[in-house]
C-alpha cells in the first residue's frame, strides 16, 4: 500500500469525528507527535508528508475546515509520553493527535487518549493493546499490530523446513510483541526456539550478540529491527559472514525504507508485512 493510501484509510477513519468536534470553529488543529529526532526520525517525516500531502490534495481542508499543524518530538521516550501528549491536548488544544512510531510510546498516548476522549490516530507504532485491551472508540489505527507480521514468517520459516531458531530484537514493547508473534506460529509448526537474544533500545553494538549466534548455529535468525538500526543490523551480519550461512528473517520494517542504505547486505533477505516497498 502506497502512502497516500494509507493516509486516506487513516484520515477516512477520523473525518467525520473530526468535523462534528469542531464544527464550531473554522479550523481543525492537528498535533503530530512524532519521533523527530533519533532512530526513527525518516519515519517521521514520511507520515507526516503523508498526512499533509493528502490535505494538500483536498485544498487544505478536511471536512470543509481549514487545518493547523503542531508539532512534537516524541524521542522514542515512554518516560516523556504522558507530558508530552498532555501539552498537545491541554496547552495546544488540538482536536486530533497524530502518532507515533516507538510501540511504548504509543501505550501512554492511548491511555491519556482514552481518559480524555482525543481522537488518536496510530499511523506507524504496532502495540498490540492499542487496538486490543486498550481499545476505545476514538483510537484509530491505520497500519498494523506486532504480532501480525510476524506472525506470518513465523509460518514462512515452518513451511520452509527451518527447525531451530534463534531471535534478536530490541528490549521493548515491539521487538517482544513481534518476536512473540514469530514464536507463535513457529513453534506451533513444530520449530524450536534455540535462544531469545536482545539489547537495549536504540543501542547498535551487535557484535556479541553475532558472535553467539555463530555458535548456536540455528537453521535460521529471525528479527525486528528498524530505521537505522536496521540498517546497521543487517550490514553487520553480513559482515559478519552469517549471511551466507544462516538465513536471516523478520518483520518487514528490517527493510522497509532502509533497502537502499543496506545495499548488498540485504541481498536474501526474507521479510512479510502488510505492505512493500514498490
Amino acid at each position: 500500500m502506497k502512502g497516500s493510501q494509507a493516509t486516506k484509510l487513516m484520515v477516512a477513519a477520523g473525518l467525520a469525528s473530526l468535523a462534528l468536534g469542531a464544527s464550531a470553529a473554522d479550523s481543525i488543529k492537528v498535533g503530530f507527535m512524532l519521533p523527530y529526532s533519533g532512530t526513527y526520525t525518516a519515519l517521521a517525516n514520511a507520515i507526516e508528508n503523508g498526512f499533509k500531502q493528502y490535505v494538500d490534495e483536498q485544498g487544505g481542508k478536511l471536512g470543509g475546515l481549514s487545518v493547523e499543524y503542531v508539532r512534537v518530538d516524541d524521542e522514542s521516550a515512554p518516560a516523556e509520553a504522558t507530558d508530552n501528549i498532555n501539552k498537545l491536548i491541554n496547552r495546544d488544544n488540538v482536536d486530533v493527535v497524530i502518532g507515533t512510531v516507538h510501540s511504548g510510546v504509543a501505550m501512554a498516548m492511548a491511555k491519556v487518549a482514552k481518559d480524555t476522549g482525543t481522537l488518536l490516530i496510530v499511523p506507524n507504532a504496532g502495540a498490540d493493546a492499542v487496538t486490543g485491551p486498550m481499545c476505545a472508540p476514538n483510537i484509530f489505527r491505520s497500519s498494523f499490530s506486532n504480532w501480525q507480521p510476524a506472525y506470518a514468517m513465523g509460518e514462512v520459516a515452518a513451511k520452509k523446513g527451518y527447525k531451530r531458531a534463534v531471535t534478536i530484537t530490541w528490549d521493548y514493547a515491539a521487538g517482544k510483541e513481534s518476536v512473540n508473534g514469530f514464536k507463535e506460529a513457529f513453534t506451533k509448526a513444530g520449530g524450536k526456539i534455540e535462544k531469545d537474544l536482545t539489547l537495549p533500545f536504540p543501542r547498535e553494538e551487535f557484535q556479541a550478540l553475532l558472535t553467539e549466534i555463530a555458535s548456536i548455529k540455528p537453521d535460521v535468525v529471525y528479527t525486528f529491527f528498524a530505521g537505522a538500526g536496521a540498517v546497521k543490523f543487517v550490514k553487520d551480519y553480513a559482515a559478519a559472514g552469517l549471511k551466507d550461512s544462516i538465513p536471516l528473517v523478520g518483520a518487514g520494517f528490517l527493510t522497509d525504507g532502509t533497502l537502499v542504505a543496506q545495499g548488498e547486505s540485504a541481498q536474501g533477505l526474507l521479510t512479510t508485512l502488510h505492505y512493500a516497498d514498490g
